[in-house]
């Protein structure tokens, strides 16, 4: 079932813009290069609707076999919980994409989705599995009647880690939408995420939800890169940036608190959050407002070197692919070795954000 419902996903999403797209150019809904934009030509975005329906269709899919197969468990919930997570962030996008959304009904749309969210999933993993009177990590790699730890910490531990959870998720959903702009860059974010997810579902639960969340996830970005990276090429939108940002941080979160190491659920977007908020801490520093459109990001001076599109979002996604397999190693390895990968992790956020300023020194030589 695991196989299938990603085949679905892909077939989905390779298909579907055949009649999404001319929705979208009697809509009007195109992307015009303002000063964040990295190309020069208006292009027809919003093709994540596409995404969004595939990826939703094929999760509703495995949450009825699921729940078929084995109603009394977990697994349906979480899966259940994150597709409406990643659903609610896509449709935020798509209205943002259609009529546009105000800040600040913006923002607390994007807190109720990470609070609803978060609270749900520690709410299904913490009422699963009972709980316990020691913060500990008892679950162990492959084994189905693993105890997470979520179970096993005090009532009060979970008002942080629910805090946690909303600043996550909402923060994750304005870094993806900060980070698509470049071709290939979100398709290939999503493609590598799902994949590193799905991953850890297998070498640590021996498959089953987890796994089906990122085979799904990988699946629906897969089918869209043809659309996007082809001429004449489309975007994703508002409404394909939002779900990528829900699916990874809802997915990520999920993986957490039901017992996966930290490292391993954190691993994908790491260097996503390491661009914008090494962007963001330089633009306050220098005196700029943070919100203002720009073309300072890691990936956008990679660009700017005359690097391609397709090269530069590559970059950006081989680093987040050796971020992720960092991750997956603490899978295998003692808790004491978790801080040799962590510096491995933050070493790879450094080495990113120097790469434009270290090529552009070759160039010049």
């Amino acid at each position: 079932m695991t196989a299938t419902v990603g085949v679905l996903a892909l077939i989905l999403s390779l298909a579907l813009p055949f009649v999404v797209k001319p929705l979208l150019v009697k809509l009007g809904v195109m992307d015009v290069p303002n000063e964040r934009s990295s190309h020069e030509k208006p292009v027809l975005r919003g093709l994540g609707l596409a995404v969004l329906i595939a990826i939703v269709a094929a999760e509703a899919v495995a949450v009825v076999n699921v729940f078929a197969t084995y109603p009394v468990g977990f697994s349906w919930k979480m899966l259940l919980v994150i597709l409406l997570g990643t659903l609610a962030a896509g449709l935020l996008g798509l209205g943002e994409d259609l009529k546009g959304v105000s800040v600040p009904v913006r923002s607390a749309l994007l807190l109720v989705i990470a609070a609803s969210t978060s609270v749900a999933l520690i709410w299904i993993v913490r009422g699963s599995f009972g709980t316990g009177p020691h913060f500990g990590w008892i679950a162990s790699p492959g084994m189905p009647d693993s105890v997470p730890w979520v179970s096993l910490i005090p009532a009060w531990v979970l008002v942080p880690l629910a805090v946690y959870g909303v600043l996550f998720i909402s923060s994750y959903i304005n870094v993806a939408n900060f980070m698509d702009g470049l071709n290939g860059i979100s398709g290939l974010h999503g493609v590598i995420a799902g994949l590193a997810f799905a991953a850890a579902g297998y070498f640590w639960m021996g498959g089953g939800w987890l796994t089906i969340a990122g085979l799904v996830l990988a699946a629906g970005f897969a089918g869209f890169l043809p659309w996007n990276l082809t001429k004449p090429g489309a975007f994703l939108g508002d409404v394909g940036s939002y779900l990528l940002g829900g699916a990874v941080a809802v997915t990520s979160f999920a993986a957490f608190v039901a017992g996966v190491p930290v490292l391993a659920a954190i691993g994908p977007t790491i260097i996503y959050f390491g661009d914008v908020g090494t962007t963001l801490v330089k633009r306050v520093r220098a005196g700029h407002k943070w919100d203002e459109p720009h073309k300072e990001h890691a990936y956008q001076r990679l660009q700017q070197l005359g690097i391609s599109h397709v090269a530069a979002s590559s970059i950006n996604a081989a680093f987040t692919l050796a971020a992720s397999l960092l991750g997956l190693v603490s899978i295998f390895v003692a808790p004491i070795w978790w801080l040799v990968l962590l510096v491995g992790g933050l070493a790879l956020v450094v080495l990113y954000q120097l790469l434009p300023r270290l090529l552009a020194q070759k160039f010049a030589a």
